[in-house]
């Protein structure tokens, strides 16, 4: 199955004898959660799922935004009407981060068919709904594990082994700049591969065929294998769906730069060059 969607051919699956769950997952940076962005108007029948608290677990030592647990995530998601057995469309504001997340989870916790709106909310030009929308609970129960997974370890073997892409912004990967995190800079031996290269102007992700273009130039070239990270496992969760939409499988580093810089003893690389 592809990992997007258009909103045309939501609109029609919505129409349909078997329609998707949807889940609106609107989220800020460093802000509150934007329910309210939500309950001012939604795609019909989405649920709103919170990433800061159903997401991720509370920011720690393991980074900003760790795992869930999985008997919270898998609450949430019942609560949003998700089943194992019906298939899943989640968006965001627009920028993809958000709804990438929530993609990657639901894989990563073995559920078989979620696809992310390509463009999010802001592609959308059907109708709309206001207020808390109820929603008949699902029965997804979380497997973890279907998707590759990388710890600080596995993400600093594979930068050596593989191709470590860094999904952060140039000028963070060279530690130019670094506003959120303690030190800037970069995971040694990683390359530097803004998220942002993988949309077009309209926020939609760019064909298949430039993405497998894009990530080839940058090393994968299907004889190594591929990890991302980022600052917080958010946008990294939007390079893994850009490299599935190119027909590249690739780990998440979940932890990323937010739980690497924490540790004194590990190594830090500045500049344009991985190493």
């Amino acid at each position: 199955m592809n990992a997007i969607i258009s909103a045309s051919r939501l609109a029609g699956d919505l129409a349909g004898p078997n329609p998707p769950v949807v889940l609106d997952v609107r989220w800020q940076l460093g802000g509150p959660n934007l329910r309210h962005a939500y309950e001012e108007a939604h795609i019909p029948g989405a649920a709103y799922v919170d990433l800061d608290t159903e997401l991720a677990a509370p920011a720690g030592a393991a980074g900003r935004h760790p795992l869930p647990d999985p008997e919270v995530f898998g609450r949430a998601m019942r609560a949003a009407g998700v089943s194992a057995d019906r298939d899943v469309v989640v968006y965001d504001g627009g920028l993809g981060w958000a709804a990438a997340r929530a993609w990657w989870l639901l894989r990563w916790t073995g559920h078989p068919s979620v696809r992310v709106l390509d463009g999010g909310f802001a592609a959308w030009s059907g109708p709309v709904e206001d207020g808390r929308r109820d929603v008949a609970a699902g029965a997804f129960v979380p497997a973890p594990g279907a998707v590759p997974l990388l710890d600080a370890d596995g993400a600093a073997s594979l930068a050596r082994t593989g191709l470590l892409l860094d999904a952060r912004a140039a000028e963070r990967y060279r530690g130019d700049v670094e506003p959120i995190d303690r030190v800037g800079g970069h995971i040694p031996g990683a390359v530097s591969a803004p998220t942002t290269g993988n949309v077009a102007e309209s926020g939609c992700f760019r064909p298949a065929g430039e993405l497998a273009d894009r990530f080839k130039a940058l090393g994968a070239d299907g004889t190594s294998e591929v990890g991302v990270y980022c600052g917080s496992g958010v946008s990294g969760a939007h390079e893994v769906l850009a490299l599935a939409v190119a027909g590249i499988p690739a780990a998440l580093y979940v932890g990323s730069w937010s739980e690497w810089s924490q540790d004194d003893g590990r190594p830090v690389a500045t500049g344009p060059d991985p190493q």
